[in-house]
């Protein structure tokens, strides 16, 4: 494994002083050396991937430095549209370093919403004309890091690393514990308590990462199908978009959007179109811990950050604040489904769920198939 220290002292001395991106299991090491050890000048956790490309774009502008962006390679799509339209080299031609989580690589074991997008990745690059080189286990990455700066900087372009499982470490996810817990109720009793407190025809749909898996695990404790369930296993930040989907044509239904603060705030867009349409069968709860707990724990802007607030500014109805226990989540559940929806709750939570919910061992489109038919 790359030893995380040597890497950013070499960083420093090529002249990248400005790192950011959004957090990668693939990337562990990396994120909680740069979260930990980093001045926040320096280092910039953000909503999104195209946010981070637009956030180093503009510090390259203000210094000449070129910055590095981390993600995994399923945030190249939000990226995407920034490195074609704002760094290519003709539009304003703005050098980067793009350090890329591979996940889903071909010829290895990985979940199915990272299968395609593991195979498309070098295509992908290729076709944005970003030249990349790939880093193991066996890698000097030194010397690649020196070459992707070095290069950058010659052809005013982005370049990229693209970076193989456990080359940076990863999977410690419970080890990375950078605050202190200021909330108590746990996410999986949130999502209990929501259960308990909607009817029994409430269709749910659950947001990327650990939500998802302890939703299915909750079902099977509590003897329930999981018909009524639809598992967003990626796509992150468009669960609330896809309940509101179903709401608008299932509206004699309650709809659950189980959300993460992480996949909130990456798409928050999302929230102004769902005020405007207006669904009154909407109940969108955010499970907010604070940190990107699936990918190793990295702080969000959930806490900093009034959710329930820009939430009624977008037309949604809350109780006017968040709510920190199971009793009053319970109480505001009651209260919302009074009133004609879209409603909103920001649910604070602890970060960590023990040794974690057992992964999905599951085949995607006959949930999908068992979902379609159990709505009806």
């Amino acid at each position: 494994m790359i030893e995380q220290q040597q890497f950013f002292e070499c960083l420093n001395d090529i002249g990248i002083k400005f790192v950011t991106g959004v957090p990668d299991s693939c990337l562990y090491e990396f994120c909680l050396y740069a979260e930990t050890e980093l001045p926040q000048e320096q280092h910039v956790i953000a909503a999104s991937e195209g946010n981070a490309v637009a956030l180093a774009a503009g510090y390259h502008l203000a210094t000449g430095s070129v910055p590095l962006v981390y993600m995994q390679n399923s945030g190249l799509s939000n990226a995407m549209n920034p490195l074609l339209s704002l760094t290519n080299k003709d539009v304003y031609a703005i050098p980067m370093v793009l350090l890329i989580g591979w996940r889903g690589e071909p010829g290895t074991t990985d979940w199915a919403q990272h299968k395609k997008v593991g195979q498309l990745t070098t295509s992908l690059l290729q076709s944005m004309d970003i030249p990349f080189r790939i880093i193991g286990n066996d890698s000097d990455v030194i010397d690649a890091a020196k070459w992707a700066t070095r290069t950058a900087q010659e052809m005013s372009g982005p370049t990229a690393l693209l970076v193989r499982r456990g080359a940076f470490g990863g999977n410690k996810k419970e080890d990375n514990v950078l605050r202190e817990e200021k909330y108590n109720m746990s996410r999986e009793r949130a999502i209990a308590c929501v259960i308990k407190s909607t009817p029994k025809n409430t269709i749910f749909v659950a947001t990327t990462g650990r939500t998802t898996r302890e939703l299915y695990k909750l079902r099977n404790e509590i003897g329930e199908g999981h018909g009524v369930d639809f598992l967003n296993v990626g796509a992150m930040g468009h669960a609330s978009s896809i309940a509101t989907g179903i709401a608008l044509a299932k509206k004699n239904n309650l709809v659950v959007c189980l959300d993460g603060d992480g996949a909130a705030i990456m798409h928050l867009g999302a929230l102004t179109t769902i005020g405007m349409i207006g669904p009154s069968n909407l109940l969108h709860v955010v499970l907010n811990n604070g940190a990107h707990e699936s990918v190793g724990g990295q702080p969000t802007a959930g806490f900093s950050t009034n959710l329930t607030a820009i939430a009624e500014n977008a037309g949604y109805k809350t109780v006017g604040k968040a709510v920190e226990s199971e009793p009053i989540l319970q109480d505001t559940i009651k209260t919302l489904l009074t009133s004609r929806g879209p409603a909103f709750i920001d649910v604070r939570l602890r970060k960590g769920s023990g040794k974690g919910p057992p992964p999905l061992q599951v085949f995607h489109q006959d949930l999908k198939d068992a979902f379609m038919k159990a709505i009806g």
